[in-house]
């Protein structure tokens, strides 16, 4: 889950520079691309993460 959470928070991140690097946005627009794009990989984690646990549940030792 680690991994997968930074490559896709790594994959948002960059799409939102380059897209605004693209198009020659500015700093401005480019940050708050990255900022909307990281609040879509955050969700995009919520949901991988219940899914997951509800596939195979985090089991604790007592």
């Amino acid at each position: 889950m680690v991994l997968v959470g930074i490559e896709v928070f790594g994959v948002a991140i960059a799409a939102g520079w380059a897209i605004a690097g693209l198009f020659e946005l500015g700093d401005l627009v480019g940050h708050v691309m990255m900022g909307a794009f990281s609040l879509l990989a955050l969700w995009i984690m919520v949901r991988l993460w219940l899914r997951a646990s509800s596939i195979e549940p985090i089991r604790t030792r007592r």
